[in-house]
Parts: C-alpha cells; sequence; structure tokens
C-alpha cells in the first residue's frame, strides 16, 4: 500500500510541475512552438494575398518572371517592346483581352505567367512594360 501511495504522489506532483510550467509559458512562446514550418499551395486555387515590401513596377515584375519567355520570343511568345509581335495582337484582340488572356494564361503561357505573387494589375504593369513603345 505504501509503494501505491508513493507512485501516486509522484504522480499527482509530476502533474502539477506541468501545470505550472504551461502556465509559466508566454501565448507567443507556444505559438513559435506548434507555428507550421511550410505552407501547402493547390493548384487551381486563388493566389494567396502575399505581404510585398511594396509595389512592384512592370520592370521588376517583366525581370522576375516574364524575361525566360518574352525576352526570346519561346514558343511564340511575344517579344518584349518589338512592335511586329504585339501590335498585330493587340489590333485583333485588344489591350483588355491580351490582360485577360496573360491573368488566364493561353497556349503555352499558364496563368499569370510565372508569377505566383503577381496580382491582376501587376500583371498589367508587366504588359505595360513590354508594350512600351508601341
Amino acid at each position: 500500500m505504501k509503494a501505491i501511495n508513493a507512485m501516486l504522489a509522484v504522480v499527482v506532483a509530476s502533474c502539477c510541475f506541468i501545470a505550472v510550467s504551461i502556465a509559466q509559458e508566454s501565448t507567443s512562446d507556444l505559438e513559435d512552438r506548434i507555428k507550421p514550418v511550410g505552407k501547402v499551395k493547390i493548384a487551381g486555387a486563388a493566389p494567396e494575398a502575399s505581404a510585398s515590401a511594396g509595389p512592384r513596377s512592370g520592370e521588376d515584375i517583366y525581370k522576375a518572371a516574364c524575361t525566360a519567355c518574352h525576352a526570346v520570343g519561346v514558343l511564340g511568345a511575344p517579344k518584349t517592346q518589338v512592335a511586329a509581335d504585339w501590335q498585330p495582337r493587340l489590333d485583333e484582340k485588344g489591350y483588355d483581352l491580351v490582360w485577360k488572356n496573360a491573368i488566364d494564361g493561353i497556349n503555352a503561357m499558364p496563368a499569370m505567367g510565372t508569377c505566383g505573387d503577381c496580382s491582376n494589375d501587376d500583371i498589367k504593369a508587366a504588359i505595360d512594360y513590354m508594350i512600351e513603345g508601341i
């Protein structure tokens, strides 16, 4: 019986120690300890708004996401600031449809190009940069 009482006393003391430890832990310490280590992105889901350092220029967006295809015309992509590539598209479809195609994707171009964190306005700024001077 003494052994059972001793074990019970150890269990109760351990529970009290754990309760006191938990009570002393701050909320921010707890949140830091259990925060997720990553995020899952699901294809087709609306992109999450990102916390950017501020507005980006069309040129910045172009350099980060568009230049790989539009600098050299990969798979028929209109080359940057080349009127012969852009003007027929703009004449036939109009600016708004060109912009919509860039957002939704067309032919080999995926939706939003390769810019996973761009807004619709960012895409518009990149197009404006690519047709500048045309």
